[in-house]
């Protein structure tokens, strides 16, 4: 049987395939599918708000002729993105953010391999034969953090400390053949305010999640949702953008924080309280949302899988 040996990576990737395949048919069911992007990354999907991010987080001015160009990823099979935003400024920056609501210490490893698929996006394949240098844009990499757990104003996180240790085969060198530098801003409500004056969309975003948070300490999550959308919207916040989107808007969020909860179902935990319980974890997570018969049609495939 697939659980009888403990392997945590196996175990982990059960849960996290079966997840988000399920959530692929749930959203089609739920949400319209141009709406899958999340509500962080359809906030800003605009050039001028992401000119106006940009410049809040790096304490600058982008000179009015700078062309911003979105080049965010997306899975053009299942319709659905891949990395929350990434743009080219003027071509002579490539920027990539991602808005976490729990802070992934492997961000650094999957924003190297987005990075490296945004530059197959921007350059001419063929230009990477010829005999002379090809300059690229030049990257920046940005995490927005708004979770409910304590984080600093500002960190950064480096992919170099994932290295294995070498030590025993070779003496390791001063610097690494390879390093990401990823800068982490907590933009919770509150926090790092300097930004947050400085671009009004981020700080009404920020808001409204502090919102979602705070309601969802007394309410069910999809009324917590529910219920810091109609307060916004009365207090003109974010109102255009959420009476606009309206329920899909409401559906996406309600799986962005969803899957990141999921998140937090270690593989250890799973196996220590036995796999039934961490099945019966997705379930119960899912079934806030899914009708009857979609919760069947997940307890028969979890069993295929498991049997596989």
């Amino acid at each position: 049987m697939f659980f009888n040996t403990f392997n945590p990576y196996k175990i982990n990737l059960f849960f996290e395939d079966l997840f988000f395949s399920l959530c692929e048919v749930v959203m089609c069911s739920n949400v319209n599918r141009k709406h899958k992007d999340s509500v962080f990354s359809v906030l800003f999907s605009e050039p001028k708000i992401l000119r106006e991010l940009y410049s809040a987080i790096e304490g600058i001015e982008i000179p009015p002729d700078a062309v911003i160009d979105i080049n965010t990823l997306s899975d053009v099979l299942f319709m659905k993105r891949i990395n929350d935003l990434s743009f080219t400024i003027d071509n002579r920056i490539v920027v990539l953010i991602e808005h976490q609501s729990t802070i992934n210490e492997n961000i650094p490893l999957r924003l190297l391999m987005y990075i490296a698929r945004v530059y197959e996006k921007i350059i001419e394949q063929e230009k990477l034969y010829q005999r002379k240098q090809q300059k690229i844009p030049t990257p920046e990499f940005i995490v927005l953090y708004n979770g409910k757990e304590e984080y600093p104003d500002k960190k950064e996180l480096r992919l170099s400390t994932a290295f294995k240790d070498i030590t025993g085969i070779k003496f390791p060198e001063n610097e690494y053949p390879l390093e990401l530098i990823v800068k982490v801003y907590n933009i919770s409500y509150g926090r790092n305010q300097e930004i947050l004056n400085k671009c009004e969309t981020l700080e009404n975003y920020s808001f409204f999640i502090g919102k979602v948070n705070e309601y969802s300490e007394k309410l069910p999550l999809d009324k917590a949702v529910k219920t810091a959308v109609e307060y916004c919207i009365e207090h003109d916040i974010l109102k255009e953008f959420l009476m606009k989107h309206g329920e899909e808007a409401m559906s996406v969020l309600f799986w962005d924080i969803s899957m990141e909860e999921y998140g937090e179902i270690r593989a250890e935990e799973a196996y220590e309280d036995g796999h039934e319980d961490g099945r019966n974890q997705v379930l119960e997570l899912l079934s806030q949302k899914l009708t009857q018969v979609e919760i069947e049609e997940i307890k028969s495939r979890l069993t295929q899988i498991k049997n596989n």
